[in-house]
């Protein structure tokens, strides 16, 4: 009862035969948009966001959805492919893109309704954590797109049902899938569990529970979940085989069946709380890496300063009597340098970053992937930066595969060349203050500037707290630290004393998840 003819090419012959479907694919501003099917608006459609860890099996899920929807039975001898399913290793995949898939036209064989599923890059890649950093800018490019996704019905947390224990990398996984949502989404996210047997999966419920994931809670309170398998494109030629395959298909199906009726009776959620979510995820990410630089740059720059006050006063009288007498300082300057090399779909290319000519400073790396130019970057705001030390407009920015750093040389130094920079356009009004005191200046403009940036990363934080459905998350604490030491230095102590608070809420799966993180960047240093 399924026609064949225009639809899809044959790949595998076998039993099941093996088709590949033929869709419309687009590439969009903010996604890859693939279409099977022509849409009916006078038909309802349902949206499902996947997540989950890389080799869980969406590949293979997507499929499952895609056949259940278009009506296909065991009995039909028959499999169809939207994901291209090759055999390799899920984890080592290239795609890092989030992939939209629409399905029209089979409203009414199975379910009421047509079907849109949101791929996203798996967590835990094998290629590391900053590939997992790039699904919160995807995300944020998807659903604040005018062609992107604005509402979903579901979330669905994909993992296999065999996850036996709690462990570093799993604990990050959830971790970083919760960190991306607004509070209004609890309530519509479900567990979707591969390569069930289809007992009841214990350890993937005890693992939600441990991790302390917010989500939708049945009559019991455990978390709502639905077991699949994924086998049902195997071979079915021997009759052992056969056997085995059957019942796993029988999973699948009541599984779909389970999943229909939840999505039929819950209603959309808007993302316009979880797009603010992870815009504030991504500025405070980008304040706090400038932050950083900032302060390396300001610390760097008084150590010069000191080093020159020193000089001054030892060697103050050779210099006035000598104008070629010469001291020797390490002075601090910036320089562009080249952006990491990345590998995609065997090409090479490098990473852009967003800098601010002005500032000479990085507002924005890594990051900023989809952003066509500076004004579509994340952390551009009404047309100005919300990171460069002026808050510069965005024309002074540009996104190119290099980016400042800062370094140190020794020079030589007169007292007119140390004049010339320290004294430089400075007003005749200020009564030509010594140079001394022009560098006690600069130290203080720099001390505020350092000030009011931290300050700034404070205010993203509790902004998240107040939105997010998992502000305490790997993103956030991987900061703290760091905040709560600046925030020391100026003697804020009711910001210091929030910030610790929010530090003391680590449970035990925030902690195996920091865990895996600060190992995976050991293992990059070494």
């Amino acid at each position: 009862h399924i026609s064949r003819k225009p639809i899809e090419n044959l790949i595998y012959s076998g039993t099941p035969a093996i088709f590949q479907l033929n869709v419309e694919k687009t590439e969009l501003e903010a996604l890859t948009q693939i279409t099977f099917g022509k849409k009916n608006i006078n038909k309802i459609n349902k949206t499902i966001l996947l997540v989950g860890e890389s080799g869980a099996g969406k590949s293979t899920l997507i499929n499952t959805m895609v056949n259940y929807a278009m009506g296909v039975k065991w009995e039909d001898k028959i499999w169809f492919q939207i994901v291209e399913e090759d055999g390799r290793n899920q984890s080592d995949s290239q795609t890092s893109d989030v992939i939209v898939y629409e399905i029209f036209g089979f409203e009414g064989k199975t379910m009421p309704f047509s079907l849109t599923i949101i791929d996203t890059p798996g967590f835990g890649d094998t290629r590391g954590f900053e590939y997992d950093a790039n699904v919160s800018h995807r995300l944020f490019d998807l659903f604040r797109s005018e062609d992107g996704v604005h509402e979903i019905h579901a979330v669905g947390l994909v993992m296999k049902a065999t996850d036996n224990r709690v462990n570093d990398r799993l604990s990050y996984v959830l971790n970083s899938v919760m960190s991306l949502f607004g509070r209004n989404l609890e309530n519509n996210i479900v567990a979707l569990l591969t390569h069930s047997d289809g007992q009841r999966p214990r350890n993937a419920i005890e693992a939600l529970e441990q991790t302390k994931i917010k989500c939708a809670k049945n009559e019991k309170n455990q978390p709502v979940y639905f077991l699949f398998d994924n086998c049902q494109n195997e071979d079915r030629t021997e009759e052992e085989d056969a056997e085995f395959l059957q019942i796993a298909d029988k999973i699948s199906d009541k599984g779909m069946r389970a999943l229909t009726a939840f999505l039929h009776n819950t209603a959309p959620k808007r993302l316009m709380t979880t797009a603010q979510v992870l815009k504030e995820r991504i500025s405070l990410m980008a304040s706090v890496q400038n932050l950083q630089a900032r302060i390396q740059l300001t610390e760097q720059k008084e150590k010069e300063i000191n080093a020159i006050q020193e000089a001054l006063k030892k060697h103050s009288e050779e210099m006035s009597r000598n104008e070629n007498f010469t001291v020797e300082i390490v002075g601090v300057y910036k320089v562009k340098e080249p952006t990491k090399s990345r590998k995609l779909f065997m090409l090479s290319f490098f990473e852009k970053a967003m800098c601010c000519t002005v500032c000479e400073e990085n507002c924005h790396y890594p990051g900023c992937t989809l952003a066509l130019s500076p004004s579509y970057c994340e952390v551009i705001q009404e047309g100005r930066c919300t990171v460069c030390t002026g808050k510069c407009p965005a024309s002074a920015h540009v996104r190119e595969a290099w980016r400042y750093v800062n370094k140190t040389r020794r020079v030589q130094w007169t007292m007119k060349a140390m004049e010339e920079k320290y004294m430089k356009n400075k007003a005749d009004c200020e009564k030509k203050l010594s140079l001394l005191k022009h560098m006690e200046k600069d130290m203080k403009e720099l001390s505020t500037q350092k000030s009011q940036l931290v300050d700034e990363a404070f205010r993203h934080v509790v902004r998240l707290e107040q939105i997010a459905l998992k502000v305490d998350s790997v993103s956030t604490f991987l900061y703290l630290d760091f905040l709560i030491e600046k925030l020391k230095e100026k003697g804020d102590r009711a910001k210091v004393q929030k910030l610790e608070e929010m530090n003391s809420r680590q449970d035990e799966g925030t902690k195996l998840a920091l865990q895996y993180v600060w190992g995976k960047i050991t293992d990059t240093m070494q």
